[in-house]
């Protein structure tokens, strides 16, 4: 990827429970209209073994999560049935068998700060807390207590990168070089270039 800040990439996917929600194309015109360009774009089953390293998730996050579940589960006055750890373990778990149960649609995103643009746009993991306007915010009503209480997958229809090193690590796991595209929209003579009377790189 080309270190220039036009040139910066960002990774979504929109889960299964978008995908069959049809708002694959409710979420790409939300990123395309901040100007933003879809520069990959693929549908795929994602492969369990591929879903594990994508996630990759510590010992020390398998722990704290697995806190918050157990905690949750006696709030709800159920029983305590694993440890933190395998409790903690169990989301990722979930979270693979949810990921792989159906068609994903992925996408990579370029333009400037686009990382931090579609994390906006994305809002929260957890979509209670989502801020209003975000599409996770906007299009969807599950929450963290429910999923946990129901040991499954929250449904928040859309994993984005995190970080700028994130996304170059998650693009190179799943997509091809030839599946990227370079070329240049209409638009961005007006967001981009130095001169409004004229082209200019």
């Amino acid at each position: 990827m080309e270190n220039h800040p036009k040139k910066e990439q960002t990774y979504i996917m929109v889960k299964p429970d978008g995908v069959q929600r049809g708002l694959v194309g409710e979420i790409i015109s939300r990123i395309e209209g901040t100007g933003l360009k879809i520069v990959a774009l693929k549908m795929f089953v994602a492969n369990k073994e591929k879903l594990v390293e994508h996630y990759g998730k510590t010992d020390e996050w398998y722990e704290s999560k697995g806190k918050i579940i157990v905690e949750n589960r006696t709030t709800a006055g159920l029983p305590i049935e694993k440890t933190a750890h395998e409790y903690g373990k169990g989301i990722i778990d979930a979270l693979v068998n949810y990921m792989s149960s159906g068609p994903v649609a992925a996408m990579v995103i370029e333009g400037n700060q686009s990382v931090a643009i579609v994390k906006k746009l994305v809002g929260g993991t957890e979509p209670t807390t989502s801020d209003v306007g975000t599409i996770r915010g906007d299009l969807t009503l599950d929450s963290y207590h429910l999923a946990n209480l129901d040991s499954r997958a929250v449904r928040n229809l859309i994993h984005c990168s995190d970080q700028v090193d994130e996304a170059v690590r998650e693009i190179g796991l799943w997509m091809l070089p030839e599946d990227i595209h370079d070329y240049r929209t209409v638009h961005e003579v007006m967001l981009y270039d130095v001169n409004a009377d004229g082209v200019q790189e």
